[in-house]
């Protein structure tokens, strides 16, 4: 039996008692596991070019090309690039801070649907579609998962495998408990990531493959530093190419 499915689906059935289905964007009310009414979510910009071809940070001005911004040029990500879905968006933050501070799983739905404009927008990610690569969300410590019940990264990624029709793939774990990295700068990001994870034995079945690609999942992509250290250890153990999908850009 998966203790842990049947853990997600009652605490699911549990919220859907104590909260009401209503609009994260104008509070009317939605059906079925929608967060969202059809004219908030479409009113949700995507992200718009030009921007950051490595991180997805918008630039407000022309620009001609492709670029990449101050904070990426002297970065060696170990990603190929990260593709935000949205730029940063107030509705959008709260609903991934009601999904993680507020254990509201079924908002995970939404924003997995979200995250696949990822791929509707992006040509780039044209290849991970075809060639279907899994996708590996951001693993989350076994004492913080058991206390929120389930992984954010992990429920956006099963909805944006609905919408996309890629597999998911458990590769990753988070050996070490970290500290909060909200306030952190990059440097401190690094060194708070350091040795925090490690791969899962499907991953290592997967990695030894020397499989063409993965996408990493997360919820916010803001310095890059835990996706990057993921995407270092999918490459350092056999992954090929490694991209980043997240909802929003922070």
């Amino acid at each position: 039996m998966d203790h842990e499915a049947e853990g997600r689906g009652l605490w699911s059935k549990v919220l859907d008692l104590v909260y009401p289905s209503v609009c994260h964007g104008c509070g009317d009310g939605v059906a079925g596991n929608r967060s969202l009414c059809g004219a908030c979510h479409d009113e949700l910009p995507s992200l718009r070019e030009p921007f950051c071809r490595s991180c997805g940070e918008e630039f407000e001005g022309r620009i001609d090309g492709s670029f990449e911004c101050p904070n990426c040029r002297d970065l060696d990500f170990s990603f190929a690039f990260a593709r935000p879905a949205l730029p940063n968006h107030p509705v959008v933050l709260e609903m991934i801070h009601e999904l993680k501070y507020g254990r509201r799983i079924e908002i995970a739905a939404e924003l997995g649907r979200l995250a696949g404009r990822a791929f509707a927008d992006d040509p780039r990610l044209a290849v991970a579609l075809s060639e279907q690569w899994p996708l590996v969300p951001v693993p989350l410590h076994r004492r913080r998962r058991l206390w929120r019940y389930f992984n954010q990264a992990e429920e956006i990624s099963r909805s944006l495998g609905a919408a996309t029709g890629l597999p998911l793939c458990r590769a990753l774990l988070r050996t070490r408990s970290t500290s909060s990295q909200t306030r952190l700068s990059r440097a401190q990001r690094l060194k708070n990531l350091k040795g925090a994870f490690s791969l899962s034995k499907s991953g290592a079945a997967f990695a030894a493959a020397k499989p063409a690609g993965a996408v990493v999942v997360d919820d916010v992509f803001t310095t890059g530093a835990t996706t990057d250290e993921c995407a270092r250890l999918l490459r350092r153990s056999g992954v090929q190419k490694v991209v980043v999908v997240t909802v929003m850009r922070g």
